[in-house]
Parts: C-alpha cells; sequence; structure tokens
C-alpha cells in the first residue's frame, strides 16, 4: 500500500466553534462553518473544500490537456454546487460543474474538452467506490506499550492502537517486518529515516520517545 501523499493532511480543533486549522505540506490554513452554522465564517467550510477540490482538479487537467495540444485557449472558469435529491427512497448527491471557456473554441474542442473534464482524477474518485477507514489516536498513558532502542532513537509501540494498515511494513520494511520477533528492527534504517516512516502512522500507535 502506497498513500497517495508523503505527509498525511491534518486537522485541529479547540473550544473556539467552529475553527479548524488544517496542516498540509507547504503550511496551514482555518475552516470553519458559516455563521448561521454558529461558525464565525473564519475560513472555507467543509462542502465548499470538497467542490473547490473538483473545480481546481477539473481546471488543472483542462490547462494540462490543452498546453499539449498547443491550443489558444488562455482561460477557463468553473462553477461547482451541490444539492440533494431523492431517487426510490435513497438519498443522491448531485454535483454540477459549470464550464466557462473564457476564449473561442470550436464544437470539436469544447467536446473534448467536456470529456476531459469528466476523467479528472478527483472526478473519478468521487464517482468510484469509496471506503473511509477511521483509526482512534488517544494521547493517554494507559495503553500498553513496548519500546525498540539504539543508541540515537527509541521507537514506543502501542499494540492496542496498531491496525495494521501496512503503510511501515511496506515502506521501510527493513526496519518494520510484522513476520519477525521482535517486529521492529531498529537497527535496519538511519534515525532520520525511523523518524520520516513514523510520523506517518495514521494511529499513533508508533512514536518517537522524547
Amino acid at each position: 500500500m502506497e498513500y497517495l501523499l508523503d505527509n498525511a493532511v491534518t486537522a485541529r480543533i479547540g473550544t473556539e466553534k467552529y475553527k479548524c486549522t488544517v496542516e498540509w505540506r507547504n503550511g496551514r490554513f482555518i475552516v470553519d462553518e458559516p455563521e448561521k452554522a454558529g461558525g464565525k465564517d473564519a475560513g472555507p467550510d467543509p462542502y465548499t473544500l470538497l467542490l473547490s477540490s473538483l473545480g481546481t482538479c477539473t481546471l488543472v487537467t483542462l490547462r494540462m490537456y490543452i498546453d499539449r495540444k498547443g491550443w489558444d485557449i488562455p482561460n477557463i472558469a468553473v462553477a461547482v454546487n451541490m444539492y440533494y435529491e431523492t431517487v426510490d427512497g435513497k438519498k443522491i448527491t448531485v454535483l454540477d460543474r459549470d464550464l466557462n471557456f473564457l476564449s473561442p473554441v470550436t464544437s470539436e474542442q469544447r467536446e473534448r474538452l467536456t470529456q476531459i473534464a469528466k476523467v479528472c482524477p478527483i472526478s473519478k474518485i468521487l464517482e468510484g467506490e469509496i471506503q473511509i477507514r477511521t483509526f482512534v489516536y488517544s494521547d493517554g498513558e494507559d495503553e500498553k506499550k513496548h519500546t525498540y532502542s539504539n543508541k540515537d532513537i527509541t521507537v514506543v509501540w502501542k499494540p492496542e492502537l496498531c491496525k495494521h494498515s501496512g503503510r511501515c511494513a511496506t515502506q521501510l520494511p527493513q526496519v518494520f517486518n510484522p513476520g519477525e520477533k521482535p517486529w521492529i528492527n531498529i537497527e535496519g534504517a538511519t534515525a532520520q529515516e525511523i523518524k520520516d516512516q513514523v510520523a506517518k502512522c495514521p494511529t499513533g500507535a508508533l512514536s518517537i520517545a522524547k
């Protein structure tokens, strides 16, 4: 298994309603609910982020295709919105994507670009089968712990939190091998390589002792 992002997107919330701080590989931004939902509208809400993802992925995909073709189409805009409808008793989410080519295009170009928009990566994710796996991490000190140490680093493993996502075993197998005992070979890589891999653990089952 290989994750799409080298570093997971992380988010935190405190007691301020409903301000979330999101951290990504190059910085951070605020997500909030609108005032009518009890927030302060200090940042985009989750629905806006979802629609923005589809809209921007569409534009980037179209720009790549247009540039590869060498077409003179300098500007494109997109508007994205969503609504719910019930069909045969089942709630359906409908996303509307309106493309606007802000310079002349031929009918052939318009048809081809419409097809390209439909297969942008985010479109394929949203229209494909999606599974959401949820792992829980606690900062409590009551979990069972095992430590693996050398002179440079100590790895802490909490087996009760380990969900066997396979990330550590597939990405750094010279250190993490569930088929061996002990399953962590602390001498299998540099301290920095181990730290980088432990930082990717989705559940907090692995950590570095301070």
